[in-house]
């Protein structure tokens, strides 16, 4: 028999140790070691069906000979803006996000849509009666999706090479598990086998791959981190559950850009794709209110218009609360700072909130001067009229500074009927003005800022 020995692995970051410890050293996690049992005999390697996996030999990478593929439509505008144009063949991507945030409904919906594509969705966590279930909630068809319920790795692939699938979707990576390891599904041992054979199936057939995965607790992908560096993409699906809207980011792409959104509005027979999210993001009703401020904002290639809202009151106990929803507190506290040093407002006594309308986060710089105008509006309680909108980056002189791409930016602003427009005044000399119908007004520090907006 072959002599067997077990170690303690981390279930977090993947370290393993001889005994069991409470604390891991290398993460600071609690309670992460599981045992899992080690064989000192070599493993016996993963067979994937149908592909001859013969050994590769340096060559000179002038010698490389390369052919435009075009990438794989997946029907959905946003999914492929993220993905950088659509889904590259022989791609392993990994799709995470919190549970009931709508992940398999997602990539479901997507595999019903792609026409005159063979696919395959393996579920691992639902029957295919439940599968089925789903699709018809989602009230689309596809002659071509193959559905099966099944977590064994060696029997995937045997199904793969049964169908000839052009996409392959694997519902979680966490419930699938091959039998050259021992310990259970979901482990670190067994997340990081199953990954990096499906990773060499994808690469040998070009096949893209989609993989779901599970978050912890701390908001990252469940597993040792070694699960995304083996994958190409890795797409985060978040979102609030009060909130009807899902946002799509993506975190690692080997194959476009990390600065994409795609944006979703999750309804009862599926998500919606929102092709224009300014419509969406702005409320319709807040003339005369005190404490609201449009900014221009770009993520990714899209630019869109949101509303921030500012709430300034009294303190109601000694230490004066500073709260901010869907933006960088810290920054926060920066721009209070700039306002109570640079502008003279006395607000350091005042509790302050800060709201992102529509359960977002944006970490654009060129909101800073909505978010300073919000704030004061509340504190004066004056409002701003309803037809402005502003972008601009506060600097800690309380100048503002340019932004980038300020053209989109004004663009959008005048296809929603916006009428007047702040921005820094260093940004207007490469626009063409003659064209614009909205008025641009510049500004240099945020007092002058303040003049056009109270005066």
């Amino acid at each position: 028999m072959a002599k067997t020995k077990s170690v303690y692995i981390c279930q977090n970051c993947g370290v393993d140790s001889p005994k069991w410890i409470g604390k891991c050293p290398s993460c600071g996690e609690w309670n992460s070691y599981v045992e899992e049992i080690i064989s000192k005999e070599t493993a016996p390697k993963i067979h994937i069906a149908g592909i001859e996996l013969t050994k590769q030999k340096p060559i000179l990478i002038t010698d490389v000979i390369t052919s435009e593929e075009s990438r794989i439509d997946t029907s959905c505008n946003e999914l492929n803006r993220v993905l950088g144009g659509g889904l590259v063949p022989g791609s392993l991507v990994l799709i995470g996000g919190e549970p009931g945030i709508g992940k398999s409904t997602l990539v479901l919906q997507v595999v019903l849509n792609m026409k005159g594509k063979r696919t395959l969705y393996i579920s691992g966590e639902e029957s295919v009666n439940q599968l089925k279930m789903r699709a018809e909630r989602l009230k689309f068809q596809n002659p071509d999706c193959y559905i099966v319920s099944e977590t064994s790795l060696e029997q995937i692939f045997v199904h793969i090479q049964n169908i000839q699938p052009d996409v392959v979707i694997v519902d979680s990576i966490q419930t699938m598990s091959t039998d050259t390891i021992e310990s259970s599904p979901g482990s670190v041992s067994q997340v990081r086998e199953c990954a990096a054979a499906i990773l060499k199936f994808c690469k040998t057939s070009a096949i893209p791959v989609l993989l779901i995965g599970h978050i912890n607790k701390e908001g990252s992908i469940a597993g040792p981190k070694v699960l995304e560096h083996i994958v190409d993409t890795v797409l985060q699906f978040e979102g609030d559950q009060h909130y009807m809207y899902r946002i799509l980011r993506s975190i690692k792409n080997r194959f476009g850009s990390t600065s994409e959104m795609g944006i979703f509005e999750m309804q009862q027979n599926g998500l919606r794709e929102v092709s224009n999210p300014s419509e969406l993001l702005l409320s319709q009703n807040h003339e005369g209110l005190s404490g609201v401020a449009i900014a221009s904002a770009i993520e990714g290639i899209r630019p869109f218009l949101i509303e921030v809202q500012g709430l300034v009151s009294s303190a109601a106990y000694g230490t004066p609360q500073r709260s901010s929803t869907g933006f960088d507190l810290r920054r926060l506290n920066m721009l209070l700072a700039v306002l109570e040093k640079r502008a003279g407002f006395k607000i350091a006594q005042k509790d302050v909130f800060l709201n992102i309308a529509g359960g977002i986060k944006v970490n654009d710089p060129a909101i800073d001067l909505a978010v300073i105008s919000a704030i004061l509006s509340s504190n004066v309680d004056i409002a701003i009229a309803k037809h402005v909108c502003m972008a601009g980056e506060v600097g800690l002189s309380g100048e503002i500074r340019p932004i980038n791409r300020i053209e989109q930016r004004i663009l959008e602003a005048e296809k929603l009927g916006f009428e007047k427009m702040i921005i820094p005044e260093f940004n207007l000399k490469s626009i063409n003005l003659t064209k614009l119908n909205i008025q641009l007004i510049q500004v240099k520090k945020v007092e002058e800022a303040f003049r056009v907006l109270f005066k």
